[in-house]
């Protein structure tokens, strides 16, 4: 890939910089000379500071005596003092440390040069394959989008997986919640996805996850062939709560890039709960009081902050957003499984008792929905994918039953459909690591599974007629 000339548009983004400032009033233009201040106290994590000036967000770097350095980002003040949280280990900073307002921080470094790298929260490059050039750089926190000017979902994203292709469909633009417990396959289907989709560009966000988990995210699951056309952010669970939210936030902010430049662009997030335990780790360091599980405010104000980030502008391109919740113990009214549910576009369950029977995909039909799904499939598709849901839901009601030889074939015909379609609807649903299914083939093999439905109901109607 040939890269541009970074000169060039240094000079001109310069220049428009100059222009807007120029236009500002004087009293606005003029600034305040940065104050530096000193460290007081650090308790867990939260660094307190006198005597400097900063802003809420802005950097700071804390520098001792013996040359010892760290960065950190204001978090909150309060009566003179402001509380910081660090970038990086604090191991070795003296009590009395300066603590140094750093320039404004431009953003995040974007462009193409991304494509293929594995890079942490603050952008640096984690592979072995040199430094990332960028051509751009966008805000960490992104631009709100004017609900108004959203681009309406109306095409369909194919994920090459079969049971979500044809019985959960998801729309360009559409945010979805990929919901299990631990172990039961939630990184292995985001790999499905990761290569199997019709995205132009992945973004991969590994927040708070085993530091083991992401190299093999990337050497089995996402691949030789995938990585050429992702990126990947990882934060692994050592990293510092600041440093994990602002992986969040740098892989968000690096797939509206991709967004702006007319890509159809898919932003796998694993997890969303790591995000939030972040957010809740920062709050309570500063003071904030829990007011649901320990969690914070500030965390379910957080989330919806992040989220709406994704979906469709009024551009060419697209942001396609899936983000795993880890639903500890299974319970799915879980404080952030809850407000996730409500502020996204539809959510997948993983269900830990079917993974335990073999089943992979271990989607839970019943209890998953995609929202947009009537929106941009045809009606005989949902009318499909409502049948294969309704029957898979009977069978589950009366699985007891079955299971102990406790129902008599014939005692219901709803019963007796559930029982003989149960293997086929499982193998609809089960699916190969190996295995692209196309939303094309997949919406045939849906059509073909109904179509055995109704020549069985058929059967048992001439069977009564008799």
């Amino acid at each position: 890939m040939q890269l541009q000339s970074i000169e060039p548009y240094e000079q001109d983004r310069r220049a428009q910089m100059l222009a807007r400032v120029s236009r500002l009033p004087a009293k606005v233009r003029r600034e305040k000379p940065a104050l530096e201040g000193r460290l007081t106290r650090i308790v867990g994590l939260t660094i307190e500071a006198v005597g400097c000036q900063a802003s809420v967000g802005s950097r700071c770097q804390i520098v001792t005596p013996s040359g010892d350095v760290a960065e950190a980002e204001v978090v909150g003040f309060e009566e003179g003092r402001h509380y910081l949280m660090p970038l990086d280990s604090l191991r070795g900073i003296e009590p009395g440390a300066r603590v140094v307002p750093m320039d404004h921080d431009e953003g995040v470094a974007v462009g193409p040069g991304l494509l293929g790298r594995v890079i942490d929260g603050a952008g640096r490059p984690l592979d072995d394959h040199g430094p990332v050039f960028a051509v751009d750089r966008t805000p960490l926190e992104g631009r709100r989008l004017n609900p108004l000017k959203r681009k309406p979902i109306t095409e369909i994203f194919d994920v090459g997986i079969r049971a979500v292709n044809a019985l959960l469909t998801v729309g360009r633009g559409q945010r979805l919640g990929l919901f299990a417990g631990s172990g039961v396959g939630k990184s292995t289907l985001l790999g499905l996805m990761t290569r199997y989709s019709e995205a132009d560009v992945v973004v991969v966000g590994l927040i708070g996850e085993r530091g083991r988990e992401v190299q093999e995210f990337i050497d089995h699951i996402l691949g030789e062939a995938g990585l050429k056309r992702a990126v990947v952010v990882a934060t692994p669970a050592d990293s510092p709560p600041l440093m994990r939210l602002h992986g969040a936030l740098r892989a968000t902010a690096i797939a509206e890039y991709f967004r702006g430049q007319g890509k159809n662009v898919l932003l796998l997030m694993d997890s969303l709960t790591r995000f939030a335990q972040a957010q809740r780790e920062i709050a309570l360091s500063i003071g904030e009081m829990p007011v649901s599980r320990g969690f914070p405010p500030s965390v379910f104000a957080k989330l919806p902050q992040l989220v709406e980030r994704a979906g469709n502008d009024q551009g060419s391109g697209s942001l396609t957003a899936i983000y795993t919740i880890l639903v500890e113990g299974d319970d799915l009214e879980d404080p952030v499984a809850d407000a996730s549910r409500a502020i996204l576009d539809g959510h997948i369950v993983l269900s830990r008792s079917l993974a335990e029977t073999g089943l992979y995909p271990a989607i839970d039909l019943e209890k998953s929905v995609s929202r947009l799904m009537t929106q941009v499939a045809s009606k005989t598709q949902v009318e499909g994918a409502r049948k294969v849901r309704a029957i898979s839901a009977l069978y589950e009601q009366n699985r007891d039953l079955i299971s102990v030889g406790a129902y008599t074939e014939g005692s219901d015909p709803r019963i007796d459909l559930a029982v003989a379609a149960n293997a086929t609807i499982r193998q609809f649903i089960q699916q190969g690591l190996d295995e692209q299914v196309t939303f094309a083939t997949s919406e045939e093999e849906l059509t073909a599974f109904v179509d055995m439905v109704g020549r069985f109901e058929e059967g048992q109607v001439e069977q009564q007629a008799r």
